[in-house]
């Protein structure tokens, strides 16, 4: 009995110990646990390092990639939604520029029908109302841009310069037209001036509303210039190459000052094209080349910005040398 009963004590008293012992290590990590949770609220560097140390433990020990979960959707975020409505607005964009070229290239086919069939092999003729009529939009362009200047909307001196080098170009084509009595004829200067004067303010009027339209309707008319005068040089070649080049042209396209001649290719770097003036056939491949040359920069007008002086860049080199 006194063996059973001591037995027992002791096993009380040993399961009473190991519950103190229990109990003990418990409060020693609640302890921990709280002064490193006062640690951690009190020092974020320490809460980061920690997190750290932890998560870099967890990929080492496991090698397990971390999963985002998607908890969002894409098109909600504004810069994905600025996107979407500029490319709503692009395709508006396209719908509009079709729309614009589509009547560009309508009425350049109605006014080439009626050229067509009043100068039917007359050809100096042609070319002296062509040219009447090619160079109106650049003085309509100057006029709107200096209109513009000078309210202090907007100001750019490269098209001022270019649409006046482009100007220059046709006016000396005018003056080899009648240097071959392209306007011998009364009913040719009275007509070539009159289209002229209503195509200047419907040129004013349009690139008032769309530079870009009115840049595109100058682009079709050079075009019509350039095959007309290609189909010239096919059909008589044989016969220009006998006949004497005009006084006037070899003085533009040989003469000492060739600023402006290079100021209107756009596409060109000044200073690469010389042409040779031997005979009448090479006056007509130079300007033939020169309407070319117009068909690009139009085009390149056509993006907002994007026309810049070619002589510019001659002046940047020479900057970035001297620095």
């Amino acid at each position: 009995m006194s063996a059973t009963l001591s037995l027992t004590v002791s096993a009380t008293t040993a399961t009473a110990s190991s519950l103190k012992l229990r109990n003990c290590k418990s409060l020693a990590s609640l302890n921990s646990n709280s002064t490193l949770r006062f640690n951690l609220l009190s020092s974020p560097r320490s809460l980061s390092r920690t997190l750290y140390r932890v998560q870099a433990t967890v990929l080492q020990d496991e090698e397990e990639k971390v999963v985002v979960e998607e908890s969002f959707q894409p098109k909600s975020f504004p810069e994905i939604a600025e996107k979407e409505s500029r490319g709503k607005s692009a395709e508006d964009l396209s719908w509009i520029v079709k729309f614009e070229q589509s009547i560009n290239i309508f009425l350049t086919d109605s006014v080439i029908k009626i050229l067509d069939t009043v100068y039917h092999e007359r050809d100096y003729a042609r070319f002296f109302v062509l040219e009447t009529i090619a160079r109106v939009p650049y003085f309509a362009f100057i006029s709107v841009l200096h209109l513009y200047e000078s309210f202090g909307w907007w100001r750019q001196a490269d098209y001022l310069k270019v649409h006046f080098a482009e100007s220059w170009n046709e006016m000396h084509h005018l003056l080899i037209m009648e240097e071959l009595g392209g306007n011998s004829w009364w009913f040719d200067r009275f007509l070539a001036q009159h289209i002229a004067v209503f195509y200047y303010f419907m040129t004013v009027f349009m690139y008032a509303i769309s530079p870009r339209m009115a840049y595109h309707f100058s682009e079709c008319v050079e075009n019509h210039a350039f095959e007309t005068y290609d189909k010239f040089l096919k059909a008589r070649g044989e016969e220009l190459k006998g006949m004497p080049a005009p006084e006037v042209a070899v003085k533009y396209y040989t003469g000492g000052d060739l600023y402006l001649f290079d100021e209107f290719q756009t596409d060109r770097v000044p200073n690469t094209r010389r042409p040779k003036i031997e005979n009448l056939y090479d006056v007509f491949v130079n300007i033939r080349d020169d309407e070319a040359e117009h068909c690009k920069t139009m085009k390149a007008c056509q993006t907002p910005g994007n026309l810049r002086s070619p002589h510019s860049y001659l002046e940047d080199d020479s900057e970035d040398e001297s620095g």
